[in-house]
């Protein structure tokens, strides 16, 4: 046939090596396997490395602030130390706590929203004991808080707050308060249960007992400032100063020259002329009027003529204001 491909020597020789098994014809080409992932973009970390560096050192100050703090308030050695920081929704976060729990939810003005601070039942009730002279021992049973143990709570929550304002000094200038108190999981609302949190615990322990307090900062909430909390701005803010040192202490041995005007007026080229030994040049200033003393040609300060000790000075009475008159 015309259109044959194959002789019919060769499909032969074919159907011969297929018979005696040369050939295997269920074997197909077997294409790598693929392992396949979801994506979820709504999942992923979205901070990138370096982006929060200064919080790590609001997290040391607060250490040591709430150690001294809860040392001196319960009169007893308590540890404060991080056991973990990790980057979660809030929905996936607020579900792993049981009723009761302390939720403290704080404002930090001037940033737009709220942070979280959760004590764990345990620990809310082991703080409390020691706070009415007890040592502190879990509860067998965890219960709904009594209204004398909420104000207890707030009491803590409140010396919590403090220590967090004073540690953020290191990184950025906030106002912590306390804006409200809860211990039911579903009455918490801190920002849409898909957004991102920035959750440290730190962990609190003594002899007697030990839990933790989670501290929940929204992502969110940080955008605005997180120019200043990145690596690079501590880099560049670290190298500002040191700088800003140097130059200091080199313009604090620069000689300058300062000259104090007694007075000035205006005479033409020809009376400059003829000007001859004994004459009087007539100032624009009296000996009531104020000297100019200039730095460099600058005008800085006014002043009044005079002597001490012999010797000609000028008593500085006002410094010269280099926006005067404009406007």
């Amino acid at each position: 046939m015309a259109d044959q491909i194959l002789s019919q020597e060769e499909i032969d020789a074919l159907l011969s090596a297929m018979d005696s098994g040369e050939i295997d014809v269920a074997e197909e080409k077997q294409e790598a396997a693929v392992e396949v992932r979801s994506y979820d973009l709504t999942a992923q970390n979205i901070m990138e490395r370096g982006q929060f560096d200064a919080l790590e050192e609001v997290y040391d100050k607060f250490i040591n602030l709430l150690q001294a703090s809860l040392t001196s308030l319960f009169q007893r050695a308590i540890s404060v130390k991080i056991v973990s920081r990790e980057t979660v929704k809030f929905g996936e976060f607020i579900k792993a706590f049981s009723n009761p729990t302390g939720f403290i939810i704080v404002s930090m003005e001037p940033l737009i929203g709220s942070s979280l601070l959760a004590f764990e039942p345990n620990l809310v009730f082991s703080l409390i004991d020691c706070m009415f002279g007890g040592d502190g021992k879990p509860m067998e049973k965890i219960r709904e808080f009594t209204l004398i143990e909420r104000r207890m709570l707030q009491k803590l929550a409140i010396a919590v707050i403090k220590d967090l304002e004073t540690a953020w000094d290191v990184a950025f200038t906030l106002r912590p308060a306390l804006r409200k108190i809860e211990t039911k999981p579903e009455f918490v609302y801190l920002v849409n249960p898909s957004d991102q949190l920035i959750i440290v615990v730190f962990e609190i322990s003594t002899e007697s007992f030990s839990g933790n307090i989670h501290l929940c900062l929204p992502y969110l909430m940080l955008e605005p400032i997180k120019d200043q909390l990145s690596s690079t701005y501590l880099r560049e803010k670290d190298r500002a100063s040191s700088f800003g040192d140097e130059i200091r202490k080199l313009l604090g041995r620069t000689e300058v020259n300062i000259v104090a005007e007694l007075g000035k007026t205006i005479y033409s080229v020809e009376e400059i002329l003829n000007f001859e030994a004994g004459d009087i040049i007539r100032l624009n200033t009296g000996p009531q009027n104020h000297v100019i003393v200039n730095i460099e040609r600058v005008p800085k300060y006014l002043g009044m003529p005079g002597v001490v000790k012999g010797s000609k000075a000028v008593q500085i009475n006002e410094v010269i204001d280099p926006d005067r008159g404009k406007g």
